[in-house]
């Protein structure tokens, strides 16, 4: 006799952003400039981004860093704890991160090595680019979906400010005295700087619902990759050199430094001819004939773009794939919360919880797309009231 799978419920969200909103005026004030100069882009990029305020684990006054990315994580993961809920009941912590604090040990275990009063648990650390929160999210879905779990805590975190700061740029730009009059950073590691900022989210995932209140109940979550068709295009500790990727491995130490390998870089003209067409249309697509939803079966929507200057082109995207949704369904936190990579959904889905009073049986649509090599995720969520 076959096992009816349990269901799995997103019964807390957490988020936690480090220090005071930092406003475009004060960006560069914060991160420090590059070679004592300001950027020639950072206005243009801010002018198309749409976001107006983010966090830095950055001490504003001193230029030193507040948190690590470890840090965050775990205070996200601690925000969840509570009476209903103690560390000591988890039973499974997932970790997804773009750039952890170290290459070894691995960034979950890391994490777990901060929470107070945590029993010995199963970890599991997730890297990538924006889809490492979901994968962290769907690794602690599949470990109660399968039965081997009822309580599991997925997380996602970063801290970019650690690699976008002024002073990481000093060798690189010290090796281009000699040849530049004004030496500047390449524009694809300028971007970013401009882009990226500090955050972290958690869901806390039970196979039973709030006893009284909303829970979202996790219908599906759908992760694809298009790296088998794609290039790199977004990346850190390494490069592309005559079209292949150079990894980091393969240079000497001096070399690194002058190039600013570490750098979290991308290809604009790639993502830009790209991201919607895979991670909007293509991914769409998948899902819709797995799954059979009906744009008019969505309640709202909740998507992850990087920038203002995508939004309506994921707009014209979901029209092409014959699934558009009313603009009014909508809700980002981008232009406040700013772009926080993997985190940035747990971040929205925390203040949309809080914000919109959720009727039971009402469909949330979540979209996070990915540039790394081009990877994808919707996510569908029902409101359930147990009450």
């Amino acid at each position: 006799m076959q096992t009816m799978q349990p269901e799995v419920y997103i019964r807390k969200l957490s988020a936690v952003l480090p220090n005071a909103p930092v406003g475009n005026d004060q960006m560069e004030a914060v991160l420090g400039m590059v070679g004592g100069l300001p950027s020639r882009v950072r206005r243009t990029i801010l002018r198309s981004n749409a976001i107006t305020s983010r966090h830095y684990a950055v001490d504003p006054q001193t230029g030193r860093a507040t948190h690590t990315n470890t840090e965050l994580a775990a205070a996200a993961v601690s925000a969840l704890f509570d009476e209903s809920f103690a560390a000591a009941d988890m039973q499974c912590l997932s970790c997804g991160t773009s750039y952890p604090d170290q290459i070894l040990p691995g960034h979950g275990v890391m994490v777990h090595g901060l929470l107070a009063n945590a029993p010995p648990c199963e970890v599991a650390s997730l890297s990538g680019v924006c889809v490492a929160g979901m994968a962290a999210m769907k690794y602690a879905y599949q470990s109660i979906r399968s039965g081997e779990h009822r309580h599991a805590v997925a997380v996602a975190s970063e801290c970019a400010s650690a690699v976008m700061r002024g002073d990481n740029f000093r060798a690189e730009i010290e090796s281009r005295d000699w040849e530049n009059a004004r030496p500047e950073i390449a524009f694809e590691k300028d971007f970013l700087r401009w882009m990226l900022s500090d955050g972290a989210g958690a869901a806390y995932l039970c196979d039973a619902p709030n006893p009284c209140g909303i829970s979202l109940k996790i219908r599906w979550i759908e992760l694809v990759s298009y790296a088998n068709e794609m290039p790199v295009c977004m990346y850190a500790g390494g490069e592309v050199r005559d079209g292949r990727f150079v990894g980091w491995k393969e240079v000497d130490a001096q070399e690194r430094e002058r190039c600013s390998m570490m750098a979290v870089k991308q290809d604009v003209k790639l993502l830009n001819e790209n991201i919607v067409a895979y991670t909007v249309e293509k991914a769409l697509a998948r899902a819709l004939a797995k799954h059979g939803l009906q744009a008019a079966d969505v309640d709202y929507f909740l998507p992850h773009y990087s920038s203002g200057y995508f939004r309506d082109k994921l707009a014209a995207g979901l029209q092409n794939a014959g699934f558009a949704i009313p603009q009014e369904k909508w809700f980002t936190n981008l232009a406040e919360k700013g772009n926080t990579g993997s985190a940035s959904i747990y971040i929205i889905l925390e203040e949309f919880m809080r914000r919109f009073p959720l009727r039971h049986g009402q469909n949330i649509l979540c979209y996070i797309p990915e540039s790394g090599r081009f990877s994808s995720c919707f996510m569908l969520l029902e409101a359930v009231d147990a009450g």
